[in-house]
């Protein structure tokens, strides 16, 4: 008889599958023809329910955790308003959106691929949704702080998660793009090329939460009285601006506060800086729906500013923090499928596979089709219809009708039809196509807008992304894969796969791989396609630094470094002006508790270099007065000050205290500010509001 241990090896062997050189099924072993597309009315048409192969595989999906969010776990909140400024009416009916209208609203923010308890600095995209209790029911808005998105159909999304996520051999790595998998699958996808320029940017480091733009990424429609629709893309636009750190610095704060951008927002609300974020608009007539050289309905295409430009109709206010973070954050559910009134989908392939995942990943998530009643979903005008039962049912429906049409409850809840009121109307439009699994060849082109985001970039911050690339590559062990993404960013810029190249120490293929090729054109039989002639080859938008210095400094934390005997004079004059332009001063000395000045006085300290870095400040000061002494054989202050140098950050000297940049590897610049230089207060404030002098790398040949 064989023995125990044995019988259960054997058991289990007889489970283990092996996929090589098998053919693709479904989870009944139904061979798949198509993995890549959705069943659509015609290539740009709507998405059809039918399509059992997609609902399969995306029910599998949205049930793969339990009961952390797949994707998005990591998260960060807060409550607020919308207020609409403008007159929108010509294009949409939504109530919220009227002139004066004030809406609240519960935004979450997250990172993607992460687990919940990953750090908040990892390179990665930024979730960005919104909650809308309107009066004609909750509209949410969900979207990210990139415009665009990795693929162009739904049918791929598990795929994409899949991959990023940690490898399922040894669940490593952690909320990190830099492994195999990812590459393996972004390689042979070539759709993936303009998002992957976006994800290698200094966009996936952000500074700060409040300084995310937001973006609805897919086309939307808006709909009027008379049932006309404009196309609309969404963006939200921070007040603060739109700023990261350093990819050295966010290695550094994860380890030093995986919290940061948590903390940060919530220490914001918490002083009244609340963030604000101005709603814009791209409306785009339906006549216009194929006027451009790139197809509006693709999710990674984006309309350049310069061919539609943003119209402003309204500011959101981020102005109280959740009171408990499971009830509210952790348990929002957010559902592109939440509509209202004037507002609706276009023929969008992934936004049209969202509409289904989303609803039914909360459905799962949460534990049954009753998760609106939580009371962070529940809408504020009520909800009233025949569904009385379920799991996690809270309300308690009275009376003995749970179906439609009847009589017996007098035909409630009625249809606001039959009462002459108006409810949500799809938008109307002919379609009049095969069905068919294919992909347009309108969403041929792969490249043209990755060239346009990385030519529209400063030479710092191409040179950001060209490190990012080849950090990430750098991980990769499979060479095969490092030189199939090399072959991709050479349809992109040659200069950026040269130098990628170099850094790997591999020549980058001209032509694509035969295996991408492969792929390609299983979505597209004549790939490649030649793509048409862009209308736009360079914009500033898509740059956060071209702009950077008509900013503001509000909110930002400069660390004043003292000791026993600063001189509270020397600290004044900056301070005062600091606090004019809405940034704050933190004391940093050598021990928390308090410190004596040099004029006597007593000032509190709750912070020291033994439990403060410089990567989470914006800016540095040293003051005068006989702390300078101290400071001079302090390691763990010229620490700060030359880290904070080499991250690119503006430092000042008072008189005095400039000799401290002797001890230190510090040289002037026009970001290292001495006082007795002409109007050194402002020249500091100026400096400050151009985020980072990013020549400064160039100039030291070392990356920050």
């Amino acid at each position: 008889m064989p023995k125990k241990e044995n019988i259960n090896q054997e058991r289990f062997t007889k489970n283990l599958i092996d996929n090589t050189n098998k053919l693709l099924t479904s989870n009944d072993g139904v061979p798949i023809h198509d993995n890549n597309n959705t069943l659509k009315a015609g290539s740009r048409g709507p998405s059809l329910m039918q399509d059992h192969l997609f609902l399969d595989k995306l029910m599998h999906f949205d049930r793969e955790r339990i009961p952390e969010r797949v994707v998005h776990a990591r998260g960060s909140a807060a409550h607020g308003y919308f207020e609409a400024t403008a007159d929108v009416s010509a294009y949409t009916k939504a109530d919220f959106l009227k002139k004066g209208k004030t809406t609240p609203l519960f935004l979450r923010f997250s990172t993607v691929a992460g687990f919940k308890g990953s750090t908040d600095l990892a390179r990665d995209v930024r979730g960005f949704s919104i909650k809308f209790y309107t009066q004609e029911g909750n509209y949410d808005f969900v979207g990210n702080n990139i415009p665009v998105f990795f693929i162009q159909d739904a049918m791929n999304f598990p795929d994409l998660v899949h991959a990023v996520k940690p490898e399922p051999n040894n669940e490593m790595p952690q909320a990190a793009s830099a492994h195999d998998t990812f590459w393996d699958f972004i390689s042979l996808m070539p759709e993936a090329a303009h998002m992957s320029m976006w994800v290698m940017s200094d966009r996936a480091i952000p500074r700060s939460l409040r300084m995310l733009e937001g973006f609805g990424v897919h086309t939307f429609k808006f709909v009027n009285e008379q049932g006309k629709g404009t196309f609309v893309k969404f963006h939200w636009k921070p007040k603060l601006g739109a700023h990261a750190v350093a990819w050295n610095e966010a290695q550094k704060i994860s380890g030093f506060d995986a919290d940061f951008h948590r903390r940060d927002l919530w220490e914001a609300i918490e002083n009244g800086d609340f963030p604000q974020w101005d709603l814009a608009v791209q409306l785009i007539p339906e006549e216009d729906e194929l006027k451009y050289s790139f197809d509006i309905l693709d999710p990674t295409k984006i309309i350049p500013e310069e061919l539609v430009p943003l119209q402003i109709i309204g500011t959101m206010t981020l102005n109280k923090n959740p009171e408990n973070f499971f009830a509210e954050t952790e348990q929002a559910a957010f559902d592109p499928g939440r509509l209202v009134p004037g507002i609706d989908f276009s023929d969008d392939p992934l936004l049209q596979g969202r509409v289904f995942s989303y609803l039914d990943t909360q459905n799962y998530r949460l534990g049954g089709p009753n998760f609106h009643e939580l009371p962070i979903n529940r809408p504020i005008n009520g909800k009233h219809n025949n569904q009385k039962d379920g799991f996690a049912k809270s309300d308690i429906p009275t009376g003995n009708v749970s179906y439609f049409p009847n009589s017996i409850a007098s035909g409630c809840p009625y249809h606001a039809m039959l009462n002459g009121e108006k409810g949500f109307e799809s938008h109307e439009q002919p379609i009049k196509e095969k069905k068919v699994r294919r992909r347009s060849d309108s969403f041929a082109d792969h490249f043209t807008q990755a060239r346009l985001f990385f030519k529209s970039q400063t030479a710092a911050e191409q040179n950001h992304i060209i490190n990012a690339f080849s950090f990430e590559l750098s991980k990769i062990k499979s060479e095969q894969i490092r030189l199939r993404e090399l072959a991709i960013l050479n349809q992109i810029d040659v200069k950026l796969a040269e130098q990628v190249g170099k850094n790997l120490g591999l020549v980058p293929p001209k032509e694509l791989d035969e295996l991408t090729l492969t792929f390609a054109r299983q979505n597209h039989p004549n790939y490649p396609i030649k793509p048409k002639k862009p209308e736009v080859e360079k914009s500033e938008a898509l740059s956060m630094v071209v702009k950077a210095g008509e900013g503001t400094i509000a909110t930002r934390k400069v660390a004043f470094l003292i000791d026993e005997g600063v001189s509270l004079a020397s600290m004044k004059k900056l301070e005062d002006a600091l606090k004019a332009e809405g940034a704050t001063a933190v004391y940093i000395a050598s021990h928390v508790g308090t410190v004596n000045s040099k004029e006597g006085q007593t000032i509190a300290v709750q912070h020291s270099y033994l439990t403060d870095v410089s990567v989470c400040f914006d800016a540095f000061y040293t003051p005068d007065g006989d702390s300078v002494q101290e400071l001079e054989n302090n390691p763990d202050y010229l620490q700060f000050v030359n880290e904070g140098f080499r991250h690119c950050k503006a430092l000042a000297f008072a008189k005095g205290a400039e000799k401290l940049m002797n001890k230190s590897f510090i040289t002037k610049d026009e970001a290292v500010i001495v006082e007795g230089q002409d109007r050194w207060v402002e020249e500091f404030i100026k400096a400050m509001k151009q985020h980072r002098l990013w020549t400064r790398e160039q100039a030291r040949k070392v990356p920050s």
